[in-house]
Formats: structure tokens, sequence, C-alpha cells
């Protein structure tokens, strides 16, 4: 399960956009919906992502945080000598919504429509 306990911590300061930014640039890959935000690609890469927030909300018990995520793809071929598909990183940018639980700091990530 995904935490982000410093993003918790600054909660209510102004610290908070910062915190939730490095704590989601520093995670991995895995925990985020890169592969199916993908749209000039074939592969997302997790060697560089950086993340611009959005919008921020709460109710008694989440934070509702909406988060553009910037990333890198490459559209993958067999790797074959003759492969006429270029390996060269695409640009790549998907928003998802961020559902911070307040007490425990558990998280859940999901993509958001384009």
């Amino acid at each position: 399960m995904l935490r982000l306990h410093n993003t918790i911590k600054a909660w209510g300061s102004p610290a908070f956009n910062d915190a939730l930014k490095t704590e989601i640039e520093q995670l991995n890959a895995d925990h985020l919906p890169l592969q199916q935000g993908l749209t000039r690609s074939s592969y997302a890469m997790d060697n560089k992502i950086e993340a611009m927030i959005l919008n921020v909300a709460d109710d008694n018990q989440f934070i509702h945080a909406k988060v553009g995520i910037f990333y890198s793809g490459i559209i993958a071929g067999c790797n074959c000598a003759d492969e006429p598909t270029p390996v060269e990183e695409q640009n790549e940018y998907c928003e998802v919504q961020f559902v911070i639980n307040k007490q425990t700091a558990e998280t859940s990530v999901m993509l958001l429509e384009a």
C-alpha cells in the first residue's frame, strides 16, 4: 500500500504542495498509472517523473489531489538490427487523482481521463 507520510505531516501548512510534489517524484513508477496514461509511445520510462499539483481539496477523512505527471515513454520494437522503429524518448503527460487518508496516509492513485 502506498503511504505519503510527509505529505500528511505537511497538511494545512504552506509546505503541503512541495511535500506532495517531492513525494510523488520520489515514487517508484510502479505506484503510478504511467503505462495506462501513454498517448505517444508504447512503454513508460521511470527515469524522470515530474509532478505539478493542479488542485487540492479535502473532506473529513481524505485529501483529494489532482496532479499532472510529466514523464517519458519509448516506442518499443523488437530490437532487431533492421528494426526501423526509433528508440528516442517521447514526452508524455497524464493527470491522476491521489486520495490520501488523513489518519493513515494510505493513498490510492487513479488515472483521470484526458
